[in-house]
């Protein structure tokens, strides 16, 4: 069973930048896209970033108009989100996720799910 284990957080003044790093282990990794996700208080798990299998196809959500940047390396098993011009609103816990296929924009499409890494955006 893949573990996914988040690092990177942390507290960063509006405008600036974080990268966000996700580490799986324990089982197979390169054959299924992953995902970015963020909960906030009285907000739903938002969907931010998805990846395929080898990195030929990304999404975003629309809302991030083009701040944030997934990428991954299947070598190393690990996907990143590159994070810029942060905002207050951006305050969340981040989350990476596995699907359960080959794409995903929907929480359900996710199965393996890390632990998260808080990000906390000062005004």
């Amino acid at each position: 069973q893949v573990q996914l284990v988040e690092s990177g957080g942390g507290l960063v003044q509006a405008g600036g930048s974080l990268r966000l790093s996700c580490a799986a282990s324990g089982g197979t990794f390169d054959k299924y896209a992953l995902g970015w996700f963020r909960l906030s208080p009285g907000n739903g798990r938002q969907f931010l970033a998805t990846i395929n299998w080898n990195g030929g196809s990304i999404g975003y959500a629309d809302s991030l108009k083009g701040r944030f940047t997934i990428s991954r390396d299947n070598e190393k098993s690990m996907v990143y989100l590159q994070m810029n011009s942060l905002k207050p609103e951006d305050t969340a816990v981040y989350y990476c996720a596995r699907a359960h296929g080959t794409w995903g924009v929907r929480t359900y499409e996710y199965d393996i799910w890390g632990q998260g890494t808080q990000v906390t955006v000062s005004s």
